[in-house]
């Protein structure tokens, strides 16, 4: 039986490109008014990239710096230098969008009785600007970080995490990501995983595939119930 549920923050519950796109439309933002998509995508590429590269070589810094750090790739990438708009672009993604239908998906699998909480790889800063910028912090059981840890995921550690805080055990947990490699991974780990596929993307070929996909993050009532 189902205890909680998990979600995976940036992808899943938030939308990282909105911090891009919101940049796009602020005055001053012409720069960004053709590029903003592709620097999105190279920014959360980065992102992924010099955590896994971090995690590997165990040498953990917050994911505030990481996201520092892969901003600072994406700019240069597309050939943008303004200060100012790294400022902007930085300050924006604490305050990043949540999905549409995230307030309620949140609110009814809440009233349905499961515990719920966030399990990021993103800074306790980061995660706690976020959660109250969209308004969750009430429909939020808990918000956790892999500062405790201090190792990104996908490590055991993290997904250890999450049933320590929850006081479940994997097979009690229903665990929602955006992310391919991160649900494999906490299958494999032991987790109820599901994907949450927004991009429609082939599934990852690591770890051990997810209990289910799904589009979006509506009607999550009846998909957990099964498990």
């Amino acid at each position: 039986m189902i205890k909680a549920c998990v979600f995976d923050a940036y992808g899943t519950l938030f939308d990282v490109a909105a911090a891009a796109r919101r940049a796009a439309a602020e005055p001053g933002g012409e720069a960004l008014a053709n590029v903003w998509p592709k620097l999105a995508e190279t920014w959360r590429l980065k992102q992924l990239e010099y955590s896994w590269l971090r995690a590997v070589a165990d040498d953990y810094v917050p994911f505030s710096q990481v996201t520092r750090d892969g901003l600072d790739y994406a700019l240069e990438a597309h050939g943008l230098s303004d200060s100012g708009l790294r400022e902007t672009l930085l300050n924006l993604y604490l305050h990043l969008d949540a999905y549409p239908e995230v307030p309620q998906m949140l609110a009814d699998v809440k009233a349905a009785g499961y515990a719920t909480a966030i399990l990021s790889n993103g800074s306790m800063d980061m995660l706690g600007a976020a959660v109250e910028s969209a308004g969750l912090t009430d429909l939020l059981d808990d918000v956790i970080s892999v500062e405790d840890v201090q190792v990104f995921k996908p490590s055991g550690k993290v997904y250890a995490l999450a049933e320590a805080r929850m006081a479940a055990s994997g097979d009690e947990i229903a665990f929602f990501s955006s992310n391919g490699w991160d649900v494999t991974h906490a299958s494999r780990y032991g987790f109820n995983a599901v994907w949450v596929n927004r991009a429609k993307a082939p599934l990852d070929r690591v770890g051990k595939p997810p209990r289910a996909i799904i589009d979006d993050l509506n009607d999550l009532n009846a998909l957990v119930a099964a498990f």
